[in-house]
């Protein structure tokens, strides 16, 4: 037997639109109201439609999540679980659902998103990621859609309201770090330049370099393509170089594991003769071998705040766009060592 909301009604003794005002959390119920209907719906098994509901409302109760490719290739980099769980966290507490994309390459994301919108699936879109010429930001903009972005938009972004670290700042100071070891021959590892979280980083690279003293060499980048088509060759090629660098400034974490791997086959040891510090602080940076100087760049709280903002906006489209800036911090473990090269 399928329990209605005048059942509720019936048994908790108040008007059916009261028992709808219950289920909306409207502030016109009193708390002693609401806890009593709220009893009677758990005792009787009583279950919103929330789909009439938000039809009714002309709202879904859901937001998409865009990721940078498909959730197969996506979750296999745990910064995404992590991202997620802190944007679910306050969804659930806002009661919406979430929508996750599955496009694979910038055309198929595109589309989905477009369909998303033009559809109506969801209220308000997060992506999980600012690309260059991103032509899915600039269509949530002229569709004048509610969106927020994980990471500092390519071009308008006092339009935009992002949630991001300072990667320029905190990239020179992993750098600086380096130097401070004694490490001059300092090499810049992986992502890809289409995103602009690498440019960011990549410039708070050269910065630190440059307040240093010390010329960027391009035989000391190595892109994330290079990575991803033979890891092991890249790295061996950057280690036989007539120079070859005794430090290393990864991307993420898995990639400065992924190298690690390689330099032990190469019988290089991590920290003695290169030092490495990464991004991300993942579970498996202190669980490696040696353990990894990372940075912490609050995964969860990125999720959450950029969840936070898009609801934000959702119920009031006249806010205007932030920034918010999420702190990091520099995690040391065991990864690095003085330049053993250089007098200290």
């Amino acid at each position: 037997m399928i329990v209605t909301i005048k059942d509720v009604a019936k048994e908790a003794n108040v008007a059916p639109s009261t028992v709808s005002r219950v289920i909306s959390n409207s502030p016109r119920i009193s708390e002693k109201t609401k806890k009593r209907v709220r009893e009677v719906m758990e005792q009787l098994g009583y279950h919103p439609n929330f789909q009439a509901r938000s039809l009714a409302a002309k709202s879904t109760q859901a937001i998409g999540v865009i990721m940078p490719n498909s959730a197969f290739h996506a979750f296999q980099n745990p910064f995404f679980p992590e991202v997620l769980r802190g944007i679910s966290t306050n969804a659930h507490t806002n009661k919406y659902g979430i929508y996750l994309s599955t496009g694979s390459t910038e055309d198929e994301i595109f589309e989905e998103v477009t369909s998303m919108v033009q559809g109506r699936r969801v209220d308000g879109i997060v992506l999980l990621y600012s690309r260059v010429n991103d032509k899915t930001m600039k269509f949530l903009q002229e569709a004048d859609f509610p969106f927020t972005v994980v990471g500092r938009p390519d071009e308008n972004e006092e339009r935009v309201t992002y949630v991001d670290n300072d990667n320029i700042f905190i990239t020179k100071q992993i750098t600086n770090y380096l130097i401070k070891l004694g490490h001059k021959n300092i090499a810049f590892v992986g992502g890809s330049l289409d995103f602009v979280v690498t440019i960011d980083r990549l410039n708070g690279f050269k910065l630190a370099l440059s307040e240093a003293g010390i010329p960027f060499n391009d035989e000391y980048l190595v892109n994330e393509e290079l990575i991803k088509e033979n890891g092991k060759k890249a790295i061996t090629a950057l280690m036989n170089l007539q120079s070859p660098p005794t430090g290393l400034v990864t991307q993420d974490d898995l990639i400065a594991y992924e190298i690690i791997s390689h330099l032990e086959d190469m019988k290089i040891r991590v920290p003695d003769d290169v030092s490495i510090v990464s991004f991300n602080n993942l579970l498996l940076s202190e669980h490696s071998k040696p353990s990894i100087t990372s940075v912490d760049i609050a995964i969860y709280q990125l999720g959450f705040e950029a969840a936070k903002c898009l609801i934000e906006i959702i119920k009031n489209p006249d806010l205007l766009p932030r920034r918010i800036t999420i702190p990091t911090k520099i995690i040391e473990r065991k990864s690095c060592a003085n330049n053993k090269n250089i007098p200290m």
